[in-house]
């Protein structure tokens, strides 16, 4: 065999040791290979190639725009000419392989594995596929299976991927499901209910088991992923868990109540009309009762703040979620025993589903300016309605009226209506 000037290429190169690959002028093994110029390119194609067909030699690498240590590198396993104008140069594993073990006496998967092994990615994926099935099945047999939130989430982390992450990082997924069966608690410390639920108390401290729980929670209620710590305290709390009693508050206007210190203080605070903002560290420290005969909900504090400077002590019973209610605001409405709960919150999807979610948990609770004639004037010129839709089972209209309008209404355009509404309460 000649090349394009009649010289046999090993003999030319011979000749001009400018074009002979850099370490092929002195002897070198085959763990040698993968750090040469010549041969560095080729054996990492090798490499992919191998891992990605399970290591079958029958497939053919390329190497684009090769450099003339890789020329000539081609040139020795194949016994072929190859231009020093091509731009892409191609070898089959199973002319690299019989290279090597007559250069080497050693194949090229055992040059590949001397500096690493090779993986062998169809096997690795049907392993996985099998381990992802086994994770669904475990995901499937949960108490909150047939829930839409709960497909919802793991089809969420089909598509993100993050059920092979689960399966690589050999996470016991089985402990997130013994999680969300035992949600929702009963406003408990979340240190207490891990002990309870996975025997370690720091089990949701941080890791990726707080994150899949966390990410599950967020579907059960139909919220984005929490971005700061007041978000995710209100996620939390919103499952009953309670990441900490003093962080965990409520503000309240007017709401005289019996029971320890803490009914005292809410007590003078409604004889002066001033809020109060109290934990539920405070509010568990004696039993409570709040002594009126309905209360008034709203989500904005800018409500709780022009009913204290319009009407102070003369206001009804007025609290405060500010969003999400927290434990504490459900720890203190449970302390109004018997009262009518006046319940509202803002005119987005959100707010309704908080205001559903309310009347069901409170059977004597009815909604405070919450329906279609209460939105729809309003609704002109308010942002853009985001989110799931979602049904307004008290009034089916106002659910109708916002997915045709398109709009939020948040309750500082209903102020004045608001405070009307409380100065008519307070007067009787």
């Amino acid at each position: 065999m000649t090349d394009d000037r009649g010289e046999p290429p090993s003999d030319r190169a011979a000749a001009h040791p400018s074009l002979m690959p850099t370490g092929w002028d002195r002897p070198s093994g085959p763990a040698d290979l993968v750090d040469q110029p010549g041969w560095r390119r080729l054996l990492a194609a090798a490499r992919r190639s191998l891992e990605r067909t399970g290591g079958r030699l029958d497939t053919t690498v390329t190497l684009s725009t090769p450099t003339d240590d890789e020329r000539l590198v081609v040139i020795g396993i194949t016994g072929t000419h190859r231009s020093a104008a091509a731009a892409r140069l191609s070898v089959r594993l199973t002319d690299v392989d019989e290279h090597l073990r007559a250069a080497h006496a050693t194949g090229l998967v055992e040059v590949l594995t001397a500096t690493a092994p090779l993986r062998n990615l169809p096997s690795d994926r049907t392993r996985e596929t099998v381990a992802r099935d086994a994770v669904l099945a475990v995901a499937n047999d949960g108490r909150h299976a047939s829930s839409p939130w709960y497909a919802e989430w793991l089809d969420g982390l089909r598509r993100a991927g993050a059920l092979t992450r689960v399966v690589r990082a050999g996470l016991p997924f089985e402990d997130v499901v013994r999680v969300l069966d035992a949600l929702p608690a009963a406003d408990e410390p979340i240190p207490v209910f891990a002990d309870r639920v996975l025997d370690d108390t720091k089990a949701l401290t941080d890791g990726p088991l707080r994150g899949l729980v966390l990410r599950a929670v967020a579907a059960w209620q139909q919220t984005a992923l929490p971005v700061d710590g007041e978000q995710e305290r209100a996620l939390w709390e919103s499952v009953g868990l309670v990441p900490d009693d003093l962080a965990s508050q409520v503000l309240v206007l007017n709401a005289p109540a019996t029971g320890g210190l803490v009914g005292r203080w809410l007590t003078e605070a409604a004889q002066a009309g001033v809020p109060m903002r109290v934990t539920l560290h405070q509010l568990r420290l004696a039993p409570l009762t709040l002594n009126c005969h309905e209360v008034y909900v709203c989500e904005n504090p800018a409500v709780l703040r022009a009913a204290t400077t319009a009407l102070g002590a003369q206001a009804p019973p007025l609290i405060c979620t500010e969003g999400v209610p927290s434990v504490a605001v459900h720890t203190l409405l449970r302390a109004a025993r018997g009262a009518v709960i006046r319940w509202r919150n803002d005119f987005d999807w959100t707010g309704v589903r908080l205001t559903a979610a309310a009347l069901q948990l409170y059977p004597g609770a009815v909604p405070w300016r919450m329906t279609a004639a209460d939105y729809l004037p309003a609704a002109g010129t308010g942002t853009a309605l985001l989110g799931t839709p979602t049904r307004t089972p008290w009034d089916e209209s106002l659910g109708e009226a916002m997915r045709r309008t398109g709009r939020a209404v948040m309750e500082e355009r209903l102020l004045d209506l608001l405070i009307a509404d409380l100065r008519v309460t307070g007067a009787g």
